[in-house]
C-alpha cells in the first residue's frame, strides 16, 4: 500500500516548525561547536516531522457509513379466505 502524499498544510507547519525551532534553540544554548549545531538540526527535523504527521489532512476523511436502522419485517394485511360450506357426501 503506498503512502498518501503530504497536503500543502503538512508541508507548511512542518518547514514552519523546523525554521522557528532551530533558531530558538540556537539562540538559547548559545552552542557555536558544529557537533551542537548538528544535534539542534536534527532534533528540529525530528519535530517538523512530528508536527507535520500530527497535522489532521483535510478533507481525506472518510465518509460516514450510513447503517439503515433495522426494519420490523412487513406484515401482509391480507384477509383471511371465506371458509367454504361443507358438503356431505351421499353414502354408497
Amino acid at each position: 500500500m503506498a503512502m498518501p502524499r503530504p497536503t500543502a498544510a503538512q508541508l507548511a507547519y512542518g518547514s514552519c516548525t523546523v525554521i522557528f525551532s532551530t533558531f530558538a534553540m540556537l539562540l538559547l544554548s548559545g552552542t557555536s561547536s558544529g557537533a551542537g549545531i548538528a544535534v539542534i538540526a536534527v532534533a528540529a527535523l525530528v519535530l517538523g516531522l512530528l508536527v507535520a504527521m500530527t497535522v489532521p489532512a483535510s478533507g481525506k476523511r472518510p465518509a460516514a457509513v450510513h447503517q439503515p436502522s433495522p426494519r420490523e419485517p412487513v406484515r401482509a394485511s391480507v384477509p383471511a379466505p371465506a371458509p367454504e360450506p361443507v358438503r356431505e357426501r351421499a353414502a354408497s
